[in-house]
C-alpha cells in the first residue's frame, strides 16, 4: 500500500484515484503482522496479533468508519461480530484457487444496501450484516 504515499504517478489519474490517495494517506492505519519489523507509511502502526476486544474498543471510539483489508483478517473480524457492512467488488477475471473473499466458518445474513455495475464488467455490492433470523448460530463451524 506504500504506492499511495507517492504523488508522482497520480498526476495523470482520475480525480477519484487522487482523492482516495489523500484519504488513505490521512487515515490512521494498523497493520497486523508477525514478521514486519517496521512501518514504511505515515500514520501506521504494527500489531502482532488480532485482538478482537481492542478492535471493538477502537471501533466504538472512532468518529469515522473503519476498513479492513485482507481475507484472513476480515474473517477474524466477521467471526467476532465486528463487521457492520461488507463491500465486494466482483471482477470478471478467473484466477483459479486463492483465498475465499468471505470466511467459510461464519453464518451471517446480509442485507443488500447498494449495487452497481461498471462498464468494465466489475460489479460493486454493498451489504449490511444482520443477525441470522433462522435458528443457525451466528458463528457456525
Amino acid at each position: 500500500m506504500r504506492v499511495w504515499e507517492n504523488d508522482d504517478w497520480l498526476t495523470t489519474e482520475p480525480a477519484v484515484v487522487r482523492e482516495y490517495a489523500e484519504i488513505w494517506r490521512d487515515a490512521a492505519k494498523v497493520v497486523y503482522s508477525s514478521t514486519l519489523e517496521g512501518v514504511s507509511t505515515a500514520h501506521t502502526r504494527i500489531e502482532r496479533q488480532f485482538e478482537p476486544e481492542t478492535v471493538r474498543q477502537l471501533k466504538e471510539a472512532s468518529g469515522s468508519d473503519l476498513s479492513i483489508g485482507g481475507a484472513a483478517l476480515a474473517a477474524q473480524a466477521f467471526q467476532h461480530g465486528l463487521v457492520d457492512e461488507c463491500v465486494l467488488l466482483v471482477c470478471p477475471v478467473l484466477v483459479g484457487g486463492g483465498k475465499p473473499a468471505l470466511p467459510r466458518s461464519v453464518r451471517l445474513d446480509l442485507e443488500l444496501l447498494d449495487h452497481r455495475r461498471f462498464g468494465n464488467g466489475v460489479v460493486y455490492l454493498r451489504h449490511a450484516t444482520r443477525r441470522a433470523t433462522s435458528g443457525a448460530p451466528r458463528n457456525a463451524t
